[in-house]
């Protein structure tokens, strides 16, 4: 049994049926690229990854009419829980016209087991920053023989996805 298999085809069920809605490409202010709701989903459009959302019944339904609705994500505290208090940030020594911006950078190794949760996590922090950029290193050992295969694997892949100009295996 594959579970993504079951769950996505569950969730295209869901979505035809008018339980949930489905969409993807977040833009700003609750707007999505592509939103399914009481029609027929393929499968393929199905993906446990950023950018693509089950929506509640409710708010499916307001934005196929065409209603702004806000962000559902985020906004407040789980039931039975208060929020924590609020508290802005005072002036820091030094701030003004030469500290208006200030660039971060996070460098260092992610176990494979959180790298779902660190892009989930930590990069919708960084899209609210300006001139984000995002490099790739990625390090595999694998044998002899199967090391040009995998290669050509790999470009294949890029190739599909738009980046084989931006990312190079070697």
């Amino acid at each position: 049994m594959d579970p993504d298999a079951i769950l996505k085809n569950k969730i295209a069920e869901f979505v035809n049926r008018g339980d949930f809605g489905l969409a993807s490409g977040r833009g700003g202010a609750g707007i999505y690229d592509r939103i399914w709701f009481e029609e027929p989903l393929a499968i393929a459009e199905v993906a446990f990854e950023a950018g693509v959302f089950l929506l509640r019944k409710a708010t499916a339904e307001a934005l196929k009419a065409g209603k702004a609705v806000a962000p559902a994500l985020g906004t407040g505290p789980a039931p039975g829980r208060t929020a924590p208090p609020v508290t802005e940030p005072g002036p820091t020594p030094g701030s003004g016209p030469a500290a208006a911006t200030q660039t971060l950078r996070l460098t260092g190794t992610v176990p494979p087991e959180v790298w779902n949760r660190f892009g989930t996590k930590i990069l919708p922090k960084l899209c609210a920053g300006l001139d984000l950029k995002i490099g790739l290193e990625f390090s595999v050992t694998v044998s002899a023989e199967s090391a040009n295969p995998l290669a050509t694997d790999l470009r294949q892949i890029l190739q599909e996805l738009g980046f084989a100009d931006t990312v190079k295996v070697e």
